[in-house]
């Protein structure tokens, strides 16, 4: 990743595809000087360097040698009260590809250096106008595709997850002050280090960061879908359920069964929550090679699947190969499951009893018609959204889970040598590791190469 410290840099923010406008962004010291080159303001008679911050200019973009390029607005957000907390231009012009490049390359003839994938966001954080968690949570906006991500995230952004954190480590920095001052002053009565307090406290800090971290497996679903299997026996409408989720015909429908061999895949947004649909082979004994390797495919997608989706026939009684899928879906410690009994329109002769008794969650849907997705749709928010804890409203990706793991383990090592009889002074060492773990994940103790790392999964112009 190629950084320009204290270059000006410019870049387009939006798309690069036609458009109805484009953004271009300057940041740095000479971001102003450049737009006073190449913006002619038509509705004001300031330069953009004489105009205040937070001020907008309608005029035109001008080439070096004076060529006429666009017509447009120039936003000026001037140091330290920007997205940077340098100088920042934005120019808005007409959003067609060749337009903007040619807007774009006269910004970089006048000086500005190409910026590299979230180099701005970086100066932000650099800058101290965001903290390096806040920094991150901007990009899981960006890549938020459904309701809940996304509402995590923009907590997170608002400094959600930096106030948990900072919590935790001032007190954590209390604690080795006091044993400091124990230290360095053995003969004081010093309060907090008597009575079991020092584990308490330091018990209370473990538990706070294990709550924060226990958030990672459901961020990770929620970051980049639910990986949701279709399982069930040959016919019983997976695959019309895969279309109705899907919105198209993904999944081939007939009344043979087998018909699905190989899993079928799709990304589908259902309500505020986004699932990444497999339609398995239906299980059951065959014969068939073929259909034997999708049946196999098939257990395998559904052992390793967050959600599974078990679809029996409402028109049809439970067989060896229900059975089965309620076996294997019983195995799947950990894995949520929701029962759909297809067919509701059908005359009853499923023993729903038995379905009802192996799942917490039954639903009744028609596939054909489309009625109960509603229901499903309020089941899934159930399970991966709804939670009254705290921490369930933010996210943590998985650097920040490392750094809440490695400090957590480190004050777990500090109460077992206390227990154990070692010495303050071994017990200080432990857990300043485990601060600086801690302020590695919120940024205030973080190496470049650490921020280069982060900064590179970003995309250009932001």
């Amino acid at each position: 990743m190629i950084l320009h410290y204290g270059e000006t840099i410019a870049a387009v923010s939006t798309p690069r595809a036609a458009g109805g406008i484009a953004v271009i962004r300057i940041s740095g010291e000479c971001a102003l000087n450049i737009a006073d080159r190449i913006f002619i303001p038509v509705s004001t008679s300031k330069k953009p360097s004489e105009m205040d911050g937070y001020t907008c200019a309608y005029g035109r973009f001008v080439s070096l040698s004076g060529e006429q390029l666009d017509d447009g607005i120039l936003t000026v957000f001037k140091a330290p009260r920007s997205y940077t907390g340098e100088n920042v231009v934005e120019l808005s012009c007409h959003g067609g590809i060749y337009v903007t490049e040619r807007v774009l390359r006269s910004v970089y003839e006048l000086g500005a250096y190409p910026a590299s994938g979230g180099e701005f966001t970086e100066r932000a954080f650099l800058n101290h106008k965001m903290t390096l968690t806040q920094a991150e949570a901007v990009m899981d906006i960006i890549s938020a595709e459904g309701r809940g991500f996304h509402r995590r995230a923009v907590n997170v952004k608002d400094g959600s997850l930096y106030r948990m954190i900072k919590e935790q480590s001032d007190r954590l920095t209390a604690v080795l002050g006091e044993i400091g001052a124990w230290i360095d002053y053995p003969d004081e009565d010093i309060p907090g280090l008597e009575n079991n307090a020092l584990e308490e406290r330091l018990t209370d800090i473990y538990t706070g960061l294990a709550g924060i971290s226990s958030v990672y497996d459901n961020s990770r679903i929620l970051r980049s879908g639910i990986d949701t299997v279709i399982a069930g026996k040959p016919n019983v409408g997976k695959s019309t359920l895969m279309n109705l989720l899907s919105g198209c015909e993904r999944s081939i429908v007939t009344d043979e069964a087998g018909t699905t061999r190989d899993i079928v895949e799709e990304s589908v947004r259902l309500g505020d929550i986004v699932l990444k649909l497999s339609d398995t082979a239906g299980l059951r004994s065959t014969d068939s090679i073929a259909e034997g390797a999708g049946i196999e495919k098939a257990r395998k997608k559904i052992l390793s699947a967050d959600l599974i989706i078990a679809v029996f026939d409402n028109g049809d009684t439970l067989d060896d190969n229900d059975r089965q899928l309620i076996e294997l879906c019983k195995k799947t410690e950990g894995i949520k499951s929701v029962a759909c009994i297809n067919k509701s329109d059908k005359e009853n002769r499923l023993d729903k009893n038995i379905i009802e008794q192996c799942f917490d969650n039954v639903i009744y849907i028609s596939a054909k018609t489309g009625s109960g997705i509603e229901e499903l749709q309020n089941v899934l928010n159930k399970l991966f959204l709804t939670n009254s804890s705290i921490y369930n409203e933010i996210t943590i990706n998985e650097r920040q889970k490392i750094c809440l793991d490695k400090a957590a383990s480190l004050i777990n090592e500090a109460l077992d040598n206390i227990k154990s009889g070692v010495t303050l002074d071994a017990v200080n060492i432990v857990l300043d590791e485990a601060l600086n773990a801690l302020l590695e994940l919120n940024g205030e103790r973080v190496t470049e190469a650490v921020t280069d790392e982060i900064f590179s999964h970003f995309c250009v112009g932001k």
